[in-house]
């Protein structure tokens, strides 16, 4: 079972259990006949307007692809809220919440384990697409031509799925491979943006932050691990998204203590020193700076 005192990091085969703790509803999303994939409709979800999923992170790749309707995920500091058509690509590791769904959405969510591909090289799906890469924007809008070739994709890999045919598993990951590759077409059509190495060391900053913030509280602790000075690193995340290195840092801290408040068994002293080694009262003031309500008052929200 994942770690209830910290926002949780879900194998495939945990994942059931997390989402079902949310909400029974969700039992479909997170069921998993097979080890490395699962696939389901979004049509399912009856509940639209209450469908939420707290912060966790997972150690499978997953994406959401919306034919019509909306919805609000994060993917690490980042909040999104899309429309589509349009996919959203979450690669594995990556804290996440899912925060709203329009009543009108419709689509597909899939999530897989790279272990699907082991015919492949090495790190085939970050090398080969964009969207797979940390500092990726994880939407890429889908033409209807796109959007009608990745709708027939799903719906094959969905009656496979359904089959319990475990011995087309092959066939799923070229199913995969030819869907990445439709919504690749998109993406060469939008204009790359300059990745400099200021936007290259932000964004290795924002993944250190969701794998060591239980750990390192300094940006000097951050800085270390990049292999920079503590300036060089503040000038890269001013440069790259016209905020400080600590401003980041602030925002991991409570993104990290929003879920804490929450969805743990701690008391608020426990989480004032875990997160940001502090007494209560000084966490009790930092938290409402940076959210304008109190632990209390936000653990009261519904």
């Amino acid at each position: 079972m994942p770690d209830q005192n910290k926002i949780p990091t879900l194998k495939i085969t945990e994942v059931s259990t997390y989402h079902d703790s949310i909400v029974n509803s969700l039992q479909f999303i997170s069921n998993v006949k097979y080890k490395d994939y699962h696939i389901n409709s979004l049509e399912i979800i009856k509940d639209k307007a209450n469908f939420k999923v707290r912060p966790h992170r997972k150690t499978v790749h997953d994406f959401l692809f919306l034919t019509k309707g909306s919805a609000k995920r994060s993917k690490g500091l980042n909040n999104i809220e899309f429309k589509g058509p349009a996919v959203f690509f979450l690669p594995a590791y990556q804290i996440t919440e899912h925060s709203k769904m329009s009543l009108d959405a419709e689509g597909f969510f899939c999530h897989f384990d790279e272990s699907l591909f082991d015919f492949l090289p090495k790190s085939y799906l970050s090398n080969r697409y964009s969207f797979f890469k940390l500092q990726s924007n994880p939407v890429i809008q889908l033409s209807k031509e796109t959007t009608e070739s990745c709708e027939s994709i799903l719906n094959r890999m969905l009656k496979l799925y359904k089959t319990g045919e475990k011995t087309r598993r092959n066939l799923i990951a070229f199913y995969l491979l030819t869907f990445f590759e439709e919504v690749f077409k998109e993406v060469d059509n939008v204009p790359k943006k300059s990745k400099n190495s200021f936007f290259r060391i932000t964004e290795s900053y924002k993944q250190a932050l969701t794998e060591h913030i239980y750990e390192y509280k300094q940006i000097s602790d951050y800085a270390d691990l990049l292999n920079i000075s503590p300036n060089y690193l503040n000038k890269c995340v001013k440069a790259s998204v016209n905020k400080t290195a600590q401003d980041l840092l602030k925002e991991m801290l409570v993104l990290e203590a929003k879920s804490l408040i929450k969805y743990s068994d701690l008391h608020l002293s426990e989480i004032a020193v875990k997160l940001c080694d502090q007494t209560p009262s000084n966490f009790a003031r930092f938290f409402k700076k940076q959210t304008g309500m109190t632990p209390k008052e936000y653990s009261q929200m519904s």
